[in-house]
């Protein structure tokens, strides 16, 4: 999570990435220019130094990017980068991780405007849910006795040309990286993908499957209430005896009967 100042940063680089992206093929050029740079920092103190110095004025540590870039990456990824070097960041680990992010969603922008943000949203999702399911693929994915370029490779050799070539890039970036256990960092991505589009991700519980007749229904009604379209991520639990668990956010709805029998046996205390 980013602190406060760190967040207003981000945003103001942000802008500057939806000027600069045009169309799907800028934004998968930047995504993958933002993407190489975040690795260049993360393996370079003195070069993150440089572009994070409050002694320096913000323009002159922008003007530092521009000329380290210059005849490298495209100009959008330099005006990006300028941009997250202009800006006010709590920490030199923040200044890293905001352009790793806005590599992240320059890509899904890219899938987004190509008409494949739906199928990068949904292959993300059920990726990671065959990595949560598969203890041992989501082990191997995240050991760090392995080398990145094992982990990265064993990836590859599962999903290279059955998912889009977006999807591939995000999920690759993700198991190398290792912030987060591979499951749960492919299910963020596949919230990110959701969110630019403008979508919100309800996670759902059900006892069953739910049919189609019933997803379509249970959407709709959600967006109802919500007030802009939805999302649903849907993961079958037995354990939940009958009906549905729905999470948006932050908010929780439990309407499964083993929610039920949990708020009597509270009452009866």
């Amino acid at each position: 999570m980013y602190a406060a100042s760190s967040r207003e940063a981000l945003a103001r680089a942000r802008s500057v990435l939806e000027s600069a992206v045009d169309s799907a093929d800028s934004g998968a050029t930047t995504g993958d220019e933002l993407l190489a740079v975040s690795r260049l920092l993360e393996g370079n103190r003195a070069l993150v130094s440089a572009l994070s110095e409050a002694a320096v004025p913000p323009a002159e540590r922008g003007e530092v990017a521009r000329t380290i870039l210059a005849g490298k990456v495209g100009e959008p990824t330099r005006d990006v980068v300028a941009a997250v070097a202009g800006g006010e960041w709590s920490t030199s680990a923040d200044l890293v991780s905001g352009v790793h992010d806005l590599g992240v969603e320059a890509l899904l922008r890219s899938a987004a405007a190509a008409g494949n943000g739906d199928a990068v949203e949904d292959e993300l999702f059920r990726l990671g849910r065959i990595v949560t399911s598969d203890p041992e693929l989501e082990q191997a994915l995240s050991d760090r006795a392995r080398s990145t370029a094992d982990r990265a490779e064993l990836l590859r050799s599962l999903i290279a040309g059955k998912v889009n070539p977006v999807t591939e890039k995000l999920a690759v970036d993700a198991v190398e990286r290792a912030r987060q256990a591979p499951g749960d960092a492919l299910a963020a991505l596949a919230d990110s993908a959701a969110a630019i589009d403008g979508r919100r991700v309800a996670h759902v519980r059900a006892a069953a499957a739910l049919s189609d007749e019933q997803q379509a229904k249970l959407a709709s009604d959600l967006e109802a209430d919500l007030g802009s379209p939805v999302t649903l991520h849907v993961d079958v639990d037995p354990a939940l005896l009958g009906g549905v668990v729905v999470r948006v956010g932050d908010e929780q709805i439990d309407g499964s009967v083993a929610g039920r029998f949990a708020a009597v046996r509270r009452g009866l205390r």
